[in-house]
């Protein structure tokens, strides 16, 4: 038997048990693709990230959901580089890339009212049609086909992880999803492997621009992710080219989490004519515990 050292963090949030919980290996040089498989299905969060070392960049990271690897994990990066950070492995270092399977990826870490925060830039935004029944996609997530906003498009969206956004037309209508993830693939027929993150932009906090919920597809081994660094995003990227139509810099503050109790904050930069997205989050220290190889 192998023992693991597992720290959870939570992104997103100042709070511990709000925001989005990650887990974070720090000592997974040695551990094989099936062990950090294996870690991460035992852990059971929606993600665990390992840092390796890189010839591309300053840090290579690979994050695993308790069903598959997958790309890039905005809330596994703000938890893995807060845990570098706080625990003096990063030095005074403040700029740094990193290498992940949605590419080599810029970081910045400051530090603001005291807190540590993290800017990650994403990919390129890139946006595919939905050609799917909108009756079948609602259902699927325990609406009415009415609940979703004709107005807007839509669209598969990804900064590196590949997503459906869905507006909805009230925040009322948040209360009352319930997915049935299994349903997904189904619904899903272009990407059939995508998550879906309704949105909508109506706020709780006055300072917010839009809410979300994230629901997980049915391989990933999950129902619901609180609150979503890759999801937030490709959103800004969708709100900046089919809500304000604007090319000038846009910064949103995303809210999200708020339906499961894990209220956390995404603060989301687009700039470049829609083309850079950059996420900043922060994250907290919850606790620590061993899984068994």
């Amino acid at each position: 038997m192998q023992k693991i050292k597992v720290y959870h963090y939570d992104a997103f949030s100042s709070i511990p048990n709000k925001g989005n919980p990650a887990g974070v290996v720090l000592d997974g040089e040695g551990l094989t693709e099936q062990q950090m498989q294996e870690i991460t299905a035992k852990v059971g969060f929606n993600e665990t990230a390992f840092p390796l070392k890189s010839n591309q960049a300053d840090l290579r990271i690979r994050y695993f959901t308790p069903g598959h690897e997958i790309n890039l994990c905005g809330h596994g990066t703000m938890a893995l580089l807060y845990a570098l950070k706080t625990k003096g492995m990063l030095g005074d270092k403040k700029e740094l890339t990193i290498e992940t399977k949605a590419g080599v990826l810029p970081i910045r870490i400051t530090e603001d009212h005291g807190g540590l925060y993290m800017t990650m830039r994403q990919a390129s935004p890139q946006f595919q049609p939905f050609n799917g029944s909108l009756e079948d996609l609602a259902r699927s997530i325990g609406l009415e086909p009415g609940d979703i906003d004709g107005t807007l498009p839509v669209l598969y969206g990804s900064t590196g992880t590949w997503t459906l956004l869905v507006p909805i037309t009230s925040l009322d209508a948040f209360n009352r999803m319930v997915p049935d993830n299994k349903r997904f693939p189904e619904v899903l027929k272009e990407m059939p492997r995508s998550s879906i993150h309704p949105f909508c932009l109506e706020t709780y906090d006055p300072e917010a621009h839009m809410h979300a919920r994230h629901f997980s597809s049915p391989f990933s081994g999950t129902i619901e992710d609180p609150v979503t660094g890759t999801a937030s995003g490709v959103m800004g990227a969708y709100y900046s080219r089919y809500i304000s139509r604007q090319t000038a810099a846009t910064e949103l503050v995303i809210e999200q989490g708020l339906e499961i109790g894990r209220d956390g904050r995404v603060r989301v930069s687009v700039s470049d004519n829609g083309n850079t997205i950059e996420v900043t989050g922060n994250a907290v220290y919850a606790n620590e515990f061993d899984v068994m190889l």
